[in-house]
């Protein structure tokens, strides 16, 4: 039942314009960052063959460019996302949903499950990008797979907070604007709280306030460090939100 209501929503958002706008404009953005990078790497070839270990086209293209991508998808999830529940809730189909015979965990997985199935499409575009130069130059294809699984973690923990949001409203768009809301406000704020927290010495607090730092988290993966920590934080920050969406669902049917 999740994979059949997975595919329902990837169907969805397959025939929707405007998941196809949100993946043209990605597309777009990190592209050009994608050739400005390139540009500059050919640029700058002269003073690199000088250099005695001059860093890599992986490192001076690709970790930029999924970097970009990275801050993208913050504005983009949110919008793929918005109506996985709350156009349910608008057009009155939640309440055939929540009594099929279906349990709420299905319901949440399957609509998470595809979300990420239309997001991974992206991602791999996205990573084709650099595998393009493999034919005419050396690519470190370990921190290519850093850079793309800790795209994928990010956009895990992304989907699971938009999916929660989503829960809270009958309004895809105010969904939309509370999981953007949501989301910025980790970036700006997750990061500084563990630092404020740190200096004091509450350093299992810190820990925790990194849980809600995703782009931090994100850092040691783009360089190509698999931290076990900030891979952890990034799941259960996912595994947090998809909970929280399964209880507010769950309270809803219980309220009728």
């Amino acid at each position: 039942m999740i994979f059949t209501i997975a595919g329902k929503e990837l169907k969805s958002l397959f025939a929707s314009p405007l998941a196809w706008l949100v993946l043209t404009v990605m597309q777009i953005i990190v592209g050009y960052v994608f050739l400005k990078r390139i540009d500059d790497f050919l640029q700058i070839q002269p003073q690199l063959a000088r250099m005695i270990n001059p860093p890599g086209v992986t490192e001076l293209v690709a970790a930029p460019t999924f970097a970009t991508a990275a801050l993208v998808l913050l504005f983009a999830v949110p919008l793929l996302a918005m109506r996985l529940v709350a156009e349910e809730r608008r057009n009155q189909t939640m309440v055939f949903l929540i009594s099929a015979p279906v349990s709420i965990n299905d319901i949440v997985l399957g609509k998470f499950l595809g979300v990420m199935a239309f997001l991974l499409l992206v991602i791999a575009s996205i990573t084709l990008m650099p595998l393009t130069l493999a034919a005419g130059t050396r690519l470190d294809y370990g921190l290519l797979a850093s850079l793309a699984g800790g795209l994928i973690l990010l956009t895990v923990s992304f989907a699971a907070v938009s999916l929660y949001v989503s829960c809270l409203t009958m309004h895809p768009m105010a969904a939309a604007l509370g999981a953007f809301g949501a989301l910025l406000a980790m970036v700006l704020m997750g990061e500084p709280a563990g630092d404020g927290l740190r200096s004091r010495g509450w350093h299992l607090p810190a820990a925790l306030a990194q849980v809600f730092s995703p782009l931090k988290n994100f850092e040691p993966l783009a360089k190509g460090l698999v931290d076990t920590y900030a891979i952890a934080c990034l799941l259960l920050l996912a595994t947090a939100a998809l909970t929280l969406a399964v209880r507010q669902l769950d309270s809803s049917r219980l309220r009728g």
